[in-house]
C-alpha cells in the first residue's frame, strides 16, 4: 500500500476534514502526499499546508492517482466527474470510491461506465456531518468488487471513520442503506422540532426538554436538539452550515422517489421536506441554513419567529 498514489476530489464541508485526515494518515505511512482536486482550489489550502499536491483537474487526479477519492455535492456532479475520469486516458485497474449521497440508480449507473473503461468503482456513502468528518469518526457504507473494497479498507477504519458496514458487491445498497439512515435522521430532527416548539409554547421551556431527550433517548437524540438550541439550525451571517439545507432537501427527495418506486410512503419526510423548502423561503437569498432549519419554519408556523432569541444575540438583532 505504501506505494500506492490517492487521489482526492471534492472539498465541501465533509470532503476537506475527510482529506485532511487522510493526507494525515499518508504522510505517517510512507506512501506518497495526497493529490487533490476542487472547483475552489483555494479550499484546500489547510491540506496543502500538510503536504498534499493541489492539482488543476479532475483528469490530472485521475491520472496521477492509483486510487481515487471523491466527495461531491449531487448525482449530477458525480456523473460529471465520473466522465473526466473516464476522459482522462487510460484508468485500467485504478479504484474510484464516491463518499457522495446519491440516487441509488446513479450508483449503479457510474459503477458501470467506470468498469466499461477498465476501472473499479466503490459507492462509499457516510453517516456523519462535518464534525464527525473532522474528527475521522465516520460511519462508511460500502459495496463493490471485493478486491477493491478489500484495498481501499485502510484508508477507512482508524483513519477517516470509526467503522464500516459492508453491502456486497451490489452498488445500490449502500446507497439504500445511506437514504435509509437519512430517512431516520430528517426524521428526527422534525419531530424533535416539533417537540421543542410545543415546549416553547406551552411554557414548559426548551431547556429541560432537552435534558429529557438526553436523559431518555441518549447523545445522539441530545446532539440533534443541541443544533437548535445553539444555533446551528440558522448560522450567522457569512458562516457555513455544518451540512447545508438544500442537500438535505436533494436527499430527502431521493428518499421519497425510492419510496414512490416500490409502493411505500415516507410522510413524516414529506413533512420535512416541505418545511425545510419554507425555511429556504424565509431567509434572505445567499444565506446558509442548516438542514436542522426546518425548525425555523415549524417556529414561523406556531407564530414564533424564525430566529430564537439566542440566533437574534448573536446576530446583534437584540
Amino acid at each position: 500500500m505504501a506505494g500506492l498514489q490517492v487521489g482526492w476530489i471534492g472539498l465541501g464541508s465533509m470532503g476537506i476534514g475527510m482529506s485532511r485526515n487522510l493526507q494525515k494518515y499518508l504522510s505517517t505511512s510512507a506512501a506518497p502526499p495526497l493529490i487533490f482536486t476542487n472547483r475552489t482550489l483555494s479550499r484546500g489550502d489547510s491540506l496543502k499546508e500538510l503536504g498534499a499536491i493541489p492539482v488543476s483537474s479532475v483528469a490530472e487526479v485521475a491520472k496521477k492517482s492509483d486510487i481515487i477519492f471523491s466527495c461531491v455535492s449531487n448525482d449530477a456532479v458525480l456523473q460529471q466527474t465520473a466522465n473526466e475520469i473516464i476522459k482522462s486516458g487510460d484508468i485500467n485497474g485504478k479504484i474510484y470510491v464516491d463518499c457522495s449521497t446519491v440516487h441509488p440508480e446513479t450508483s449503479v449507473a457510474v459503477s458501470k461506465v467506470i468498469a466499461q473503461a477498465g476501472a473499479e468503482f466503490v459507492a462509499a456513502p457516510v453517516f456523519g456531518a462535518a464534525p464527525m468528518a473532522e474528527a475521522g469518526k465516520l460511519i462508511f457504507v460500502t459495496a463493490g468488487p471485493e478486491a477493491a473494497t478489500e484495498k481501499i479498507s485502510p484508508y477507512l477504519t482508524g483513519v477517516m471513520g470509526k467503522s464500516v458496514i459492508a453491502m456486497g458487491t451490489d452498488h445500490s445498497k449502500s446507497s439504500l442503506l445511506k437514504i435509509a439512515g437519512n430517512i431516520c435522521v430528517v426524521s428526527f430532527m422534525e419531530v424533535i422540532s416539533e417537540a421543542h416548539v410545543f415546549a416553547e409554547k406551552t411554557g414548559l421551556g426548551t431547556e429541560i426538554l432537552e435534558t429529557m431527550l438526553g436523559t431518555m433517548f441518549g447523545p445522539v437524540i441530545e446532539s440533534y436538539s443541541k443544533r437548535l438550541t445553539t444555533g446551528i439550525y440558522a448560522p450567522a451571517v457569512g458562516d457555513k452550515a455544518g451540512f447545508d439545507v438544500s442537500l438535505a432537501i436533494k436527499d430527502a427527495k431521493h428518499a421519497l422517489n425510492c419510496a414512490q418506486s416500490v409502493g411505500t410512503k415516507l410522510e413524516v419526510s414529506e413533512v420535512a421536506l416541505k418545511h425545510m423548502e419554507t425555511a429556504k423561503s424565509l431567509v434572505d437569498e445567499g444565506r446558509q441554513l442548516d438542514s436542522s432549519s426546518m425548525y425555523g419554519a415549524i417556529r414561523t408556523d406556531a407564530g414564533l419567529d424564525f430566529y430564537t432569541d439566542l440566533c437574534k444575540k448573536r446576530d446583534g438583532k437584540i
